[in-house]
């Protein structure tokens, strides 16, 4: 090979290196080797800790912030919020701290002020080969470390000195490491966030998945590691979801006028995101009632997607594919039930529901999951009941291990500081989760029809209107 183009090659793959990491080759800054994630990160710090501090302040490392709920101003997040999921994080860190962008949470003295214990890692990796243990509390698997998870399924270690040199700007596939994989499985949580999303056809999202290839932090942006966006679910609003198409999409964006009055109280995802869970079907329904009977694998039913409709961990599910959205109006903010309020178990707890209403000047028709279940509850104190459903073998609490509803209540409501009356019940739940993803090619967008019509999509009546407001106010 010519000498100069050898060389014209070799520096074409050190910039691609450079440019994927930062600017710098990691390649020759780490070495290695590492016994485990915090020498890595302690690593990162020697020219990264002001990063660190940055990200020790952010929503992904402490999973709470100060925040007005339901009028009350109180540390709120992930790490205290209720759900028709997995229900709570408290007695049950090990295995939800494994989406945690750290090391070691695994009860309730995690010490948040260790920096060594933030995972660099997770959200910089490029190779796709950094996986954290399931029920590790945030760490993967080390080298020389044997695990199964599930039993008989065994889990490589990572090679951190290879992921450590690969370094680079957070890809889909890494945010989706967690963000896809909510409530405990792929598209189980989020309608318009699964796995599809890592590398999606046009017609699944037009925005990652056509000519520009977006990333998320192409919208989600942010300094610092404070990053604009936030659940709905564990951020209740006050400023919070600062983000949205207006971003990028400014002023009268359609030809048609009559379109940009209808975006005044329309949300642009109400038209451009027609339906969800486009790819692959999502959990709408999860009734825990039913768990703890012991089926034959032979005799659990599948649906037409071939999604099993019975698990004895966690009871009965119903999936939907092609999601058609529930239509709310949207200020931006939800109503929350806290740990420790009150509920009345005749009627639908709303655990989550958005706030607004046709007189609001804020508020919008915007597109939602509604997620519906059965959940246990203290029927003593009429209180949503926090659940210890992880365990190891040896665990006397962890309804995964003994199926003693009793049991995991009365230890997941002491590690969440509630108290336990002894007695509980089942209620029914609801959950919201505003849909921003999936948005489809503009000549895929919904037509006046599709709401406007006889059999339209809309319950004009729910949203405050006498009828279709093109013919009754």
């Amino acid at each position: 090979m010519n000498k100069q183009l050898f060389l014209l090659i070799a520096l074409t793959i050190g910039l691609a290196s450079q440019q994927a990491s930062g600017g710098q080759d990691h390649a020759k800054l780490i070495t290695g080797p590492f016994k485990n994630g915090p020498e890595v990160t302690n690593k990162c710090m020697e020219c990264h800790e002001q990063e660190t501090k940055s990200f020790m302040k952010s929503v992904h490392w402490t999973w709470a912030k100060t925040q007005t709920v339901n009028g009350k101003t109180m540390e709120y997040g992930k790490k205290n919020a209720l759900n028709n999921f997995c229900v709570a994080v408290p007695s049950n860190w090990p295995r939800c701290t494994s989406c945690h962008a750290g090391y070691g949470w695994k009860d309730g003295t995690f010490d948040f002020a260790k920096s060594e214990n933030v995972d660099c890692l997770v959200c910089h990796d490029t190779t796709g080969t950094y996986k954290k243990f399931p029920s590790g509390a945030g760490h993967p698997v080390y080298p020389g470390e044997k695990k199964e998870f599930p039993k008989g399924k065994a889990w490589e270690p990572v090679d951190l000195v290879k992921v450590a040199q690969s370094v680079g700007k957070p890809t889909r596939t890494a945010c989706g490491s967690c963000h896809f994989y909510g409530g405990g499985g792929d598209r189980v949580k989020h309608g318009d966030l699964d796995s599809s999303l890592a590398n999606p056809t046009p017609d699944i999202d037009i925005h990652m998945g056509g000519k520009s290839r977006m990333t998320c932090e192409s919208c989600h942006k942010g300094g610092d590691h404070s990053i604009k966006g936030e659940a709905a679910s564990v951020s209740v609003g006050s400023g919070a979801r600062i983000m949205g198409c207006a971003d990028c999409h400014k002023g009268n964006v359609h030809k048609n006028s009559m379109l940009n009055r209808h975006a005044m109280k329309v949300a642009c995802q109400t038209c451009h995101i027609p339906t969800f869970a486009k790819a692959k079907p999502t959990k709408m329904w999860w009734d825990w009632s039913t768990a703890g009977k012991d089926v034959k694998p032979e005799d659990i039913k599948k649906d037409k997607y071939g999604e099993k409709l019975y698990d004895k961990m966690k009871g009965d599910f119903t999936w939907e594919k092609d999601v058609v959205p529930a239509y709310f109006w949207y200020n931006g903010s939800v109503e929350r039930v806290l740990l420790g309020d009150k509920i009345d178990p005749a009627k639908v707890v709303k655990l989550s529901a958005a706030k607004g209403d046709r007189k609001d000047p804020n508020a919008k028709i915007f597109p939602f999951k509604v997620m519906k279940g059965k959940q246990p509850y203290d029927s003593g104190n009429s209180t949503v009941a926090v659940v210890n459903t992880f365990g190891p073998p040896t665990s006397e609490s962890a309804y995964w291990v003994k199926f003693d509803w009793n049991k995991a209540i009365e230890a997941g409501m002491k590690s969440a500081g509630q108290p336990y009356s002894g007695k509980y019940g089942w209620i029914e739940t609801s959950m919201v989760w505003p849909v921003n993803h999936m948005v489809v090619p503009k000549d895929k967008a919904l037509k006046c029809g599709d709401c406007h019509a006889e059999k339209g999509r809309m319950d004009w009546k729910a949203l405050g209107y006498a009828g279709d407001p093109r013919t009754k106010k």
